[in-house]
């Protein structure tokens, strides 16, 4: 078989939100948005539900109703980006829970769906979404009248723990609850990992729940083998891929494996990524194309049938280094190509 295995620890990934919510102050919700950060929404809500998270929060209304498929009635499921235009139908059937980022929403929502949950969220400094202090003001007492079931804002530098940013967000979203009786949530992964102070009634584990950093403490969730197809010598000064951009400096072992940019493995990646064929690290060889990889496996006492890109011995989060980027990526561009396992 030439298609990659990815392996999803639903154990692993149930303990990770166990731990989490262990942590907080209040209690723990779980992020799964874009499909569960790439590892398939309906096991991983099944997993989550059943380690006891009954809130859970999602991008947009659509993967919400599709959440509601999957989990049926009970659960909170809340909308990020609020009540748009056309989710009004969405929100009332699923029975969701827009966070209304603005006025245009507030509006929106009371006259569409008057006494139907919702809640509010707040800019506190990261511009993205959420409502400013001079429109919260405006709007605070007709918000509270209609009794918010959360007051939610989201921290830009939670990952940083030293950084400013942190400390004024904190405040900016005290200030701007002050008085405020409704549960309120400030923290993601990065928030409760900054320290109780940021915790409130709610947080909003993401990124850990799936073993990425900074939850350095998480169990590995993802587990990706990818097989390899041919091996073949290449002599001094052959080359390997296209452009011709890596050449053969001594007798060398290459192994072509079954994956590429198709699979969210980046093309960035290049020459910096290796894989590991059990404990050994065998590096990257030319350019990463669509569907197959070159590896350099000359090292090797034996021809490997198969090389390992995440697992016990690099974390995703070291694999998004390859490509200067972040585990949120690498998680979010696996393809629909592998076989995905739950174990």
């Amino acid at each position: 078989m030439a298609v990659a295995s990815l392996s999803i620890d639903l154990a692993a990934l149930s303990e990770n939100w166990r731990h989490l919510n262990a942590l907080a102050q209040g209690k723990a919700a779980a992020v799964i948005k874009a499909d569960a950060y790439g590892l398939g929404l309906p096991r991983v809500a099944k997993a989550l539900a059943k380690s006891g998270a009954r809130s859970f929060f999602v991008a947009v209304a659509e993967e919400g109703a599709a959440l509601r498929a999957v989990l049926g009635k009970g659960p909170q499921i809340s909308v990020f980006s609020g009540h748009m235009s056309q989710d009004t139908d969405l929100i009332r059937d699923a029975g969701l829970t827009p966070m209304l980022n603005s006025i245009d929403q507030m509006l929106r929502h009371f006259e569409a769906l008057p006494g139907h949950p919702f809640g509010i969220q707040l800019d506190t400094g990261m511009n993205r979404l959420g409502m400013e202090a001079a429109e919260w003001a405006a709007l605070r007492d007709l918000a509270l009248e209609h009794k918010p079931t959360l007051i939610m804002s989201h921290l830009a530098c939670a990952d940083t723990p030293d950084h400013p940013m942190n400390a004024q967000q904190l405040q900016c979203f005290t200030d701007m609850t002050q008085g405020v009786d409704a549960p309120l949530s400030l923290a993601a992964t990065g928030g409760i990992l900054l320290g109780s102070e940021y915790h409130f009634d709610l947080v909003r584990p993401g990124i850990g729940l799936y073993g990425g950093l900074p939850y350095v403490d998480a169990r590995p969730v993802v587990l990706l083998d990818i097989p390899v197809i041919q091996i073949r010598d290449v002599a001094v000064g052959e080359t390997v891929g296209y452009s011709n951009t890596w050449t053969a400096r001594s007798p060398s072992r290459i192994a072509t494996i079954s994956a590429g940019y198709a699979d969210g493995i980046l093309r960035g990646m290049g020459a910096n990524a290796h894989l590991y064929a059990k404990s050994s690290s065998v590096p990257v060889v030319g350019r990463i194309s669509m569907d197959m990889i070159g590896v350099d496996v000359t090292g090797l006492a034996q021809d490997p049938e198969h090389l390992e890109l995440i697992g016990a011995h690099q974390s995703v989060d070291t694999v998004a280094g390859f490509a200067d980027t972040i585990g949120y990526e690498i998680l979010t561009s696996l393809g629909a190509r592998y076989k995905r396992v739950y174990i």
